[in-house]
């Protein structure tokens, strides 16, 4: 199933999806397959799996997407992105894509490496998301077959680290959308109203296609104020305080993590937003609890057959 078919009806309940990473290791990947088998059980819709630095992790991606839709049955997303990829390696990668039974694809233009400020192109690449975007739908032309992959694009609540200011970001979430995007995954943010106001002015600029929140939950102060620092996401004054009150304590940072996501998530919930996407952090036990927190939304909201407003 591609990602437009999943929000095409708005009567259908919200989508609920989660990504993970690739792991470094053999003993990270034999402990992320017992995870995703815990994850599964809990019913989303669809995992993505990110690209590592660089590329770095680009088979594992592909191995790890494919497992997901053909070991466990859940339908899957590749993270693609620009860096150090030519059109002619982007050709190839979309082919293993198609072959493996992946049809969705989350397209990103990737980060600077590291020690730099600036995304370098590569000869012959890419350097901006619309760019890749719009090669995908050519490969899909150009191989005679259309519309075979579903695509997502980004969005940041809070501006992107390196846009200029939030209108400018706008131009260029707009610019990834007409080039054939199907559904906008936000950037993590933890308060709802960023979320809100972003809607409204995506839809100002006459951007219509969903807009779902991505929401990580914390398991430890330490790696949020990381994560936080990396992507410009705020932290909430009062959320700051009790975090910095669990800066040694992962189990505190942890329940306190838990009761910030199933919060911000029931707000979401009955706003009508179309789905959420959980950046899970590779891990089931959390989301076991956050799951069973808003089962009985998630129930009511399907019986009620409506779950979607302006959002």
């Amino acid at each position: 199933m591609l990602f437009s078919d999943y929000f095409k009806y708005k009567d259908k309940k919200p989508i609920i999806s989660f990504e993970i990473f690739p792991p470094k290791t053999d003993r990270g990947m034999d402990n992320l397959k017992k995870e995703l088998a815990e994850l599964v059980t809990l019913g989303p819709d669809f995992i993505t799996v990110t690209y590592g630095a660089m590329g770095s992790t680009r088979d594992k991606t592909l191995e790890i997407a494919s497992l997901i839709k053909n070991h466990f049955g859940v339908e899957s997303a590749c993270h693609l992105t620009c860096v150090g990829a030519t059109k002619t390696e982007l050709d190839t990668l979309l082919q293993e894509i198609y072959d493996a039974g992946v049809r969705n694809i989350v397209a990103l233009r990737g980060d600077p490496p590291e020690g730099e400020e600036n995304f370098i192109q590569s000869d012959d690449g890419y350097s901006y998301g619309n760019e890749l975007v719009e090669h995908i739908r050519k490969f899909e032309v150009s191989t005679a077959i259309k519309n075979y992959f579903g695509i997502a694009v980004a969005g940041y609540p809070e501006k992107h680290l390196e846009a200029p200011e939030i209108g400018i970001d706008l131009v260029n979430l707009k610019r990834k959308v007409d080039a054939g995007a199907d559904v906008i995954i936000t950037q993590l943010f933890f308060n709802n109203d960023f979320y809100f106001d972003f809607v409204k002015r995506v839809r100002d600029i006459g951007i219509t296609v969903p807009i779902v929140p991505g929401i990580m939950p914390i398991l430890s102060s330490k790696q949020i104020q990381r994560i936080t620092s990396m992507c410009g996401t705020t932290i909430p004054e009062v959320l700051r305080e009790k975090l910095d009150a669990a800066i040694d304590d992962d189990d505190k940072a942890r329940d306190i993590g838990i009761g910030q996501c199933i919060q911000q998530s029931k707000e979401l919930l009955a706003w009508g937003v179309p789905g959420i996407h959980f950046y899970v952090l590779n891990k089931s036990g959390h989301m076991i609890r956050i799951m069973e927190a808003l089962s009985e939304d998630l129930e009511n909201l399907k019986a009620r057959g409506m779950i979607a407003n302006t959002l």
